[in-house]
């Protein structure tokens, strides 16, 4: 029974090409999930806006850049402070939300003035920083804005400033995943070249799709810095508006996150000559593995291998502590797309977790393949998840941690299931060796921790009086 049509999708009997339920003797190359494809009418998803994945996702994270999202302020306030993205000034992309602050008569009547006004105050308010990406979304898209005319408008009036245009409102896409091509592209063809690097190293290179979370550009950054590697760019965690303009520079790009990054890789293989090289770098073996790779390319293999060898003696006591205690743990991975094949052999062969349901908000099939091709046997697989398959997916495999966004946490700790914040962590970062530690330990703190079990414990017995559901 490769795909699923679960009790709760019989009103819309589409959603079963939709989830799969991994078989052995299976090719699983026939069974693949659709995916990347509009969300079927009457579902409610979890998916967020093309604006989204361009704003939240990739731009949003630079430290140094103002963020004017130009539409109404819904928009700017429902994409600041959803994830961690430190920095190391401050933190300044986290302080501050920029918005037009649209209203229905500018709907009326255009907002390309109040665009422009809103970018000369922004810059006036914060004269230390010189840097801006300008969005559209929804409204503002529909009205025609001219948001390029605007951003040269500026430009020629202060000559210091530079401006990077995202047209990808929310409709553009089915789903985030859209936004995050947009943004990739875009800024290559327009950003990308501007700018020289100094080099300080024989070794260069820019990593991408890695956005600071918790802490893990910040991490990884002493790894390539013992091993003598300059990174030109990180795209964009942590990052600088500049040195991304300076991509061009680096002998290698290594990419971690495919999905919202990949595109840019590709693109700078194409027009500069640069090799890709993807990683893995959430579990030790991966790690290893990603270490390895890039030192190979360097022909620094004796560093990496140092380097393995000091991050093992340091934090495997730690991890086999943990390991021994969550041996057997089921755990369900609900995220957005890449983590899903980046976490799911991870946790089992550095765990000993078994990963029993996995959904994806915007994977696209290659994601899916990956995957289903890691995963194991009775394990699920779901493209663009509702909240009622949610429910039932987990009665179906009672997972004990469920590794999600905030959203769908908020409903799995009301059925008293440990929840970790997949997208932002809850005590990062999780990636390397020392962030994998963190991980087991979030994950070993949430299924021990004996709230929600008394949480789970009704004290009044059998003399409370039950309450009705509003829909009973």
């Amino acid at each position: 029974m490769p795909m699923v049509l679960l009790e709760c999708d019989k009103d819309i009997p589409e959603r079963e090409r939709h989830i799969y339920l991994k078989v052995d003797g299976e090719d699983t190359r026939d069974f693949l999930p659709i995916s990347n494809a509009a969300t079927i009418p009457g579902t409610l998803s979890e998916r967020g806006c093309s604006f989204c994945g361009a704003k939240l996702v990739i731009g949003g994270v630079l430290k140094d850049t103002i963020q004017m999202i130009h539409g109404p302020i819904g928009c700017a306030y429902d994409t600041w402070h959803t994830k961690r993205y430190p920095t190391d000034n401050g933190h300044f992309n986290m302080k501050y939300v920029w918005s037009t602050d649209m209203k229905e008569s500018h709907i009326v009547f255009g907002g390309e003035k109040r665009l422009e006004k809103s970018c000369h105050e922004a810059f006036d308010e914060m004269p230390d920083i010189k840097r801006m990406i300008i969005y559209t979304t929804c409204p503002t898209a529909l009205i025609g804005d001219d948001i390029k005319a605007v951003a040269k408008r500026v430009m020629e009036a202060r000559p210091d400033v530079d401006i990077f245009t995202v047209e990808c409102p929310g409709f553009a896409g089915v789903s985030q995943s859209k936004g995050h091509h947009v943004l990739n592209i875009g800024w290559i063809n327009e950003k990308v070249g501007q700018l020289d690097a100094e080099i300080t190293s024989p070794y260069t290179m820019n990593f991408i799709g890695d956005f600071n979370i918790g802490g893990d550009t910040q991490l990884l950054q002493k790894y390539w810095d013992k091993l003598g590697i300059q990174v030109i760019a990180h795209f964009t965690g942590n990052g600088t508006y500049d040195d991304l303009r300076r991509m061009h520079k680096a002998q290698l790009n290594v990419v971690n996150c495919a999905r919202s990054s990949g595109y840019i890789a590709n693109e700078l293989k194409k027009q500069y000559g640069i090799p890709r090289l993807d990683i893995d770098s959430w579990g030790f073996n991966y790690m290893a593995e990603g270490i390895r790779k890039i030192c190979a390319f360097f022909g620094i293999e004796e560093k990496g291998e140092a380097l393995i060898a000091e991050e093992y003696a340091k934090w495997k006591p730690q991890l086999d502590w943990y390991k021994e205690r969550l041996q057997g743990v089921k755990m369900a991975i609900w995220t957005g797309g890449p983590r899903l094949w980046h976490w799911t052999k991870s946790v089992e062969d550095d765990l000993g977790v078994q990963v029993v349901a996995m959904a994806s908000k915007f994977g696209h099939q290659e994601d899916f393949e990956k995957v289903i091709a890691r995963g194991q046997a009775g394990t699920y697989y779901i493209d663009d998840g509702n909240e009622l398959e949610f429910f039932e997916i987990i009665d179906l495999v009672r997972p004990d941690v469920i590794f999600t966004g905030p959203r769908v946490g908020e409903l799995v700790k009301k059925l008293h299931i440990p929840y970790i914040n997949g997208h932002g962590y809850h005590n990062g970062p999780y990636m390397g060796f020392e962030g994998f530690v963190n991980l087991a330990r979030d994950m070993y703190n949430a299924v021990h921790n004996p709230l929600l079990k008394l949480a789970a414990t009704d004290i009044r017995g059998e003399t409370a009086t039950p309450v009705k559901e509003a829909a009973e």
